[in-house]
């Protein structure tokens, strides 16, 4: 476990604050006139989702998180449940909130794989792929004269997922989603 010092808080490290592991998402080291420096970070608990604004003076300290990745399977959701098991241990069911999912759950393949984020034994979040390919399960057709570029439509994904692509995606297209940011990314390959 590795002990920070205030001016080693940076952005993108994950350190313990009140007992919970907080994501820095912002970090500013400045100096009040004749005072000494203070280091005024941002925090997001990993383990609820709220900021917190927190100011670390010079002779303060924060332990670094130690997070723990493991890989699960997601099985099927039901209404605001996700259900999954430990990956090559399908005896071993649990099942998460989607609070703690979060929106990415909304592109979740049954049977694919990912990264459980894992804080004393308890896990605190998911780690999904940035891109994922999809198939693209229901599409409006293109109506001609509205191809112009940067014509949008809205899609069905395979995991029941709505977002919006350009106006040459059709059903059967597997395209690449930016799972982050919930948008269309390129089209993967043509059916």
């Amino acid at each position: 476990m590795a002990i920070l010092s205030y001016n080693e808080i940076t952005i993108k490290k994950v350190i313990v604050h009140e007992g919970d592991p907080c994501l820095v998402i912002d970090s500013h080291v400045f100096r009040k006139q004749k005072r000494k420096p203070v280091n005024n970070t941002k925090l997001k608990n990993l383990k609820n989702g709220r900021l917190l604004d927190v100011t670390f003076h010079v002779s303060e300290t924060a332990e670094e998180a130690e997070l723990e990745t493991k890989s699960v399977t997601f099985i099927y959701r039901k209404p605001g449940e996700y259900w999954f098991h430990f990956t090559g241990n399908p005896s071993e069911r649990f099942e998460l909130g989607e609070e703690l999912v979060g929106d990415q759950g909304r592109f979740l393949k049954e049977r694919s794989d990912v990264d459980a984020l894992v804080f004393d034994d308890e896990i605190i979040g998911l780690k999904l792929p940035i891109k994922m390919d999809l198939k693209v399960k229901e599409a409006a057709p293109a109506v001609k004269g509205n191809t112009s570029s940067g014509a949008l439509k809205q899609v069905t994904l395979e995991t029941g997922a709505t977002i919006m692509v350009p106006m040459f995606i059709n059903e059967g297209d597997v395209i690449c989603v930016n799972t982050e940011a919930g948008e269309y990314s390129s089209r993967a390959e043509k059916n």
